[in-house]
């Protein structure tokens, strides 16, 4: 299908639809042998194919319970679960809803001003000066540390994804479907400026609510526009890593598409950089209407990340973002990047060891034998589950810019037939990371990381995002979807041909240890609808019907060593019924693939996060892009969201005032952890 054609796609409402249609046909020319595959050979294709695991695995995966749709009386006579509130009933409207007992508080929304000096917000008169001092658009990741023992000041760190510039800016509507005619310079900058992340100091009141501590000298924003950042590590200086602005290599602007992320054990922030490829633009086209990259020399490796996407109107206005202009921008982007909330003044740095793919997360533990371990997946279809481990360990004094984070190993994952998985290392010269097959040295491996892990054999995934290690050698990986894989093709990362609905693979590393370059897998939970035979989804039979969930997405372990999943669905919300929400998933015991929905979110937005603070007493939650995803579906309104016409105005249902990004913060009525 041609770009211009899914572009114009009457049942795609919006840009960011349009680029996840786009996004669907995969880059992995590596097919041969994928996780679907190794689930068929251990599991039965047949029965795979059918809705139902054999009797062997299903008590592997749940016990000796029957997977089937129970209903909600069932469900509540078998009891003892780990999670105590009362489960919220699913469903989709035009506000958010939280499990009863709960208070769900708005505590920072698009705009709102974050330090001293900041205009007040004026929707109707925006201006990248004015945002650059105001919180961001579309707020991802959440992280917190603490600044006392208490718990009860601390800094919030932000990640802002994208911006939907229909429902961001008056009478502009959609841009990609007439060549971006609308945006101006201003208007771009004011993207740039709502893009990256934030770091705020909150604070916990004596009536139990937070607020934002405007005047902090914490407050800032991070942002693609005017944010100074270094690069460490293989690719740092490298002849790939040099543009006219940048001829040493060493110093980047900004950061973009900032989804997942995580903290480190010593309290900096870790901001993933994912579909960077988006924000490159080209005037060069083929017939085909795509990109014509044949005259770059690296028209492979640009070809395997996507590059240039074209999402946004960036490269108009600043040749850094246009490949004819800045070819090597690109290996600029697409890595994790480390911010010290505690020193503003301390430049962010772009951790090349860690490698270049379009990173959903970077989750952090310290394995058994003291060494560092950063989670990560690329989230594409059909691409890979990686991990980093330190070559030192960690002993407390470490700060920002730590060689833990640039000295180092990369592993891609290995899924096998018997269980088993392999970490298998991305080190130029060993098997066929050599020159003779493209890998001059390890920023080459580095900057092409999906190019090597292609030649490794590893196993594409579907879609693989958020992974949440626990300390007990256990990590979850989030594989939310992939609607490209069809029953007669070779397949990836779940054994469902088409799914849209996705599942979640358990990993055991050996020993329990993190660092292990082996362990164990297992399906923890297929998601969808376990009542519809086709859709072949596995729950315990303790599950409702309003705690089965789809695409998960990003995840959190609290201070009990309990998973809860967060949901992004996109436009495909219409084949559940629900709003994307927070879910209560049970991994151990009798009640292990029980799912208890918990928070939902209004009509288009997607959920986010989640981050307990480390007594457990307070949950952060980030909504983004309310008002927008699949509003078509939306039984009452059935039409796409424009500013002046949206499908819900939350949080502030102010008819001058648009949908607007927020950032939630959960406690219990009365006090106390939270589910406990």
């Amino acid at each position: 299908m041609k770009r211009s054609e899914i572009i114009n796609d009457p049942d795609i409402g919006n840009k960011a639809e349009a680029f996840e249609a786009f996004d669907d046909i995969p880059t992995n020319p590596n097919l041969s042998r994928t996780i679907g595959d190794v689930i068929n050979a251990r599991y039965g294709r047949r029965d795979i194919l059918r809705g139902a695991l054999g009797v062997s695995a299903t008590t592997a995966l749940f016990g000796t319970s029957a997977l089937i749709a129970p209903n909600r009386a069932d469900a509540a006579a078998h009891g003892a679960s780990r999670y105590k509130f009362e489960e919220l009933t699913a469903g989709n409207d035009e506000t958010h809803h939280i499990a009863d007992g709960y208070d769900a508080q708005i505590l920072l929304r698009w705009g709102d001003p974050i330090t001293a000096d900041a205009p007040e917000f004026d929707v109707m008169n925006q201006t990248a000066e004015a945002q650059l001092k105001q919180f961001g658009y579309n707020n991802d990741y959440v992280g917190f540390t603490a600044l006392n023992d208490e718990g009860t000041r601390g800094l919030l760190c932000v990640n802002h994804e994208y911006t939907n510039e229909e429902v961001m800016f008056p009478g502009l509507g959609r841009q990609d479907r007439d060549g971006f005619a609308g945006m101006t310079e201003e208007l771009v900058n004011i993207e740039m400026a709502a893009h990256g992340g934030t770091v705020v100091e909150v604070a916990k009141g004596e009536d139990g609510t937070w607020a934002l501590v405007r005047d902090s000298q914490y407050n800032r924003r991070i942002t693609p526009l005017d944010t100074e950042m270094t690069i460490s590590g293989p690719a740092a200086g490298h002849d790939r890593m040099m543009t006219n602005a940048d001829p040493e290599g060493m110093t980047v602007i900004g950061t973009v598409n900032n989804c997942a992320g995580g903290m480190t054990p010593w309290g900096t922030y870790l901001m993933a950089e994912e579909n960077f490829h988006g924000y490159f633009w080209t005037d060069i086209m083929d017939v085909e209407d795509k990109p014509d990259i044949s005259g770059h020399s690296d028209a492979a490796s640009k070809k395997r990340y996507g590059v240039p996407g074209k999402w946004y109107a960036w490269g108009k206005f600043h040749d850094r973002w246009n490949i004819d202009k800045e070819p090597n921008e690109p290996n600029r982007w697409g890595w994790i990047v480390e911010v010290d909330p505690r020193n503003p003044d301390a430049k962010p740095i772009k951790h090349t060891a860690l490698g270049r793919f379009r990173h959903e997360g970077a989750e952090t533990t310290v394995a058994s034998d003291g060494r560092l371990v950063v989670y990560s997946g690329d989230d594409n279809r059909f691409d890979y589950m990686y991990k980093y481990v330190s070559n030192g360990t960690v002993t407390g004094n470490e700060a920002h810019g730590s060689e833990l984070l640039s000295d180092g190993t990369l592993y891609v994952a290995r899924f096998d037939e018997d269980g088993t998985i392999t970490w298998m290392p991305l080190i130029h010269g060993e098997g066929p990371l050599t020159a003779e097959n493209g890998f001059n040295d390890q920023a080459d491996v580095m900057i092409d990381t999906r190019m090597a892990a292609d030649l490794l054999g590893a196993t594409p995934m579907d879609r693989p995002e958020d992974a949440q290690p626990r300390g007990d050698g256990t990590a979850y990986v989030m594989l939310t979807n992939n609607s490209r894989r069809k029953p007669d093709q070779v397949n990836a990362a779940n054994p469902r041909p088409e799914s849209s609905f996705g599942h979640i693979i358990e990993i055991k590393e050996a020993d329990g240890n993190h660092s292990a370059t082996t362990g164990t897998w297992s399906i923890l939970v297929k998601c969808g609808d376990p009542s519809i035979t086709e859709v072949g989804a596995q729950w315990n039979p303790d599950t409702s019907e309003d705690g089965w969930f789809g695409s998960p997405d990003n995840c959190a372990i609290d201070a009990d060593g309990r998973l809860w999943i967060s949901t992004d669905q996109g436009s495909n919300w219409g084949k559940t019924g629900k709003s994307d929400g927070l879910y209560a998933l049970e991994t151990e015991g009798e009640g292990r693939g029980t799912s208890k929905l918990f928070f939902r979110c209004p009509i288009g937005g997607e959920l986010c996060g989640p981050y307990f603070t480390e007594d457990s007493e307070t949950l952060f939650l980030a909504v983004q892009h309310p008002g927008t995803d699949g509003t078509k579906s939306f039984k009452g309104f059935e039409r796409n969201s424009t500013f002046e016409d949206p499908a819900t105005r939350w949080p502030d249902f102010d008819p001058n005032m648009p949908p607007r990004p927020s950032v939630l913060v959960v406690t219990k009525r009365g006090g106390g952890k939270i589910a406990v």
